[in-house]
Parts: structure tokens; C-alpha cells; sequence
């Protein structure tokens, strides 16, 4: 977190580059913080600057792959970035299933609300906008609850508690996420 938080101001320029949907920006960054959190499980990097752009790369590359509907500028810049094809191996899916079902006790153990956010974002794939629509609460609530929720999993995922952090003391909202 040390060396990956500051280089958010430049993670977000490349996106907004690179990624024609504003929309996503924010969904962009949190799938690459979670990306990279998943990395270091396996190993710290030497140059953390080199491998978090690479990361973000992949991670364009992967979403233009996915779409539904590729534009010809999109096919004009994964041919410019050099695309290289995934090869999924027996040790690759077996590593995942067990990382899904550890992510499966760690989003259990969050508070209602804040778990109903994370899944309603990452697995179903709704926009912030969407999941605040959906739930009746202001988009800064949603954006809260991910960022609590988020950090509460890859705490968890590190070996740690999960427990969502709460605000230092002193501060006017220091009320855990999940507790309306």
C-alpha cells in the first residue's frame, strides 16, 4: 500500500488515456488495487512502478477482450500493446478456486450493507450509480462502503482479521461502515 497508493494520480491518467468510458474509471482502479493485491500474495516486485503499469495494462487489454462489442481503435491499440494470450494451467485454476473460496469467508464476515455493496459491484457488475439506485443511498455511501469493504477483504486475504477499520478517534465520523 505504501509504494502502490501514491501512484494513484498517475494509475488514473493512464486509465483515462487508455479507457474511453469515464464511467469505469473508478471500477478500473479497484479491479487493478485487487489485481495487484493478488500479486503480492505470491511475491513482492522489485520496481513496483514497472509492475503496477504493466498490471494496468493487462487489465485493459482483458476488458477490451471481454466486451461485447470491440471498436476498431480498440483492435488497433491491443495490436499496438503487444497482446500476449493467457494460458490457464491445472495449478493456475486450482490456486483461483482456493482464493475464491477464501474471498467467499471473507466477504461473509462483512457487515450486511457493506457486503451487499462489494457483491453488487464486483460480482454483479453494477456502476456505482446503479448500486446507490438500487439500495436508495447517496453514491458517497456506496463508494464508502467499497472502500471499507475492499479493505476489510484484502486484509483479511493478507492473513489479517478483516474487521473494517474504523476512522482514528478524534474524528467526527468514526462509526464503522455497515452500521446505519
Amino acid at each position: 500500500m505504501r509504494e502502490v497508493l501514491p501512484l494513484e494520480p498517475l494509475l488514473m491518467r493512464f486509465f483515462r488515456r487508455n479507457w474511453r468510458n469515464e464511467s469505469d474509471l473508478v471500477d478500473l482502479r479497484q479491479e487493478l488495487y485487487v489485481r495487484i493485491y493478488e500479486s503480492g500474495l505470491k511475491g513482492l516486485p522489485s520496481q513496483t512502478k514497472p509492475f503496477v503499469f504493466m498490471a494496468a495494462r493487462n487489465l485493459l487489454i482483458n476488458h477490451v477482450r471481454r466486451a461485447r462489442i470491440v471498436s476498431i481503435e480498440a483492435v488497433a491499440d491491443l495490436d499496438a500493446m503487444n497482446v500476449a494470450i493467457d494460458m490457464v494451467t491445472p495449478e493456475r485454476e486450482v490456486t483461483a478456486r482456493d482464493e475464491l473460496r477464501q474471498l467467499q469467508i471473507g466477504l461473509n464476515n462483512l457487515p450486511p450493507r457493506c457486503r451487499e455493496v462489494v457483491m453488487l459491484r464486483r460480482i454483479e457488475g453494477l456502476s456505482q450509480r446503479e448500486v446507490a439506485a438500487q439500495l436508495s443511498v447517496g453514491e458517497d455511501t456506496v463508494e464508502k462502503h467499497m472502500m471499507y469493504g475492499m479493505r476489510a477483504l484484502i486484509n483479511f486475504m493478507l492473513g489479517g482479521s478483516g474487521k473494517i477499520e474504523r476512522k482514528p478517534k478524534g474524528s467526527r465520523k468514526h462509526e464503522a461502515v455497515g452500521h446505519e
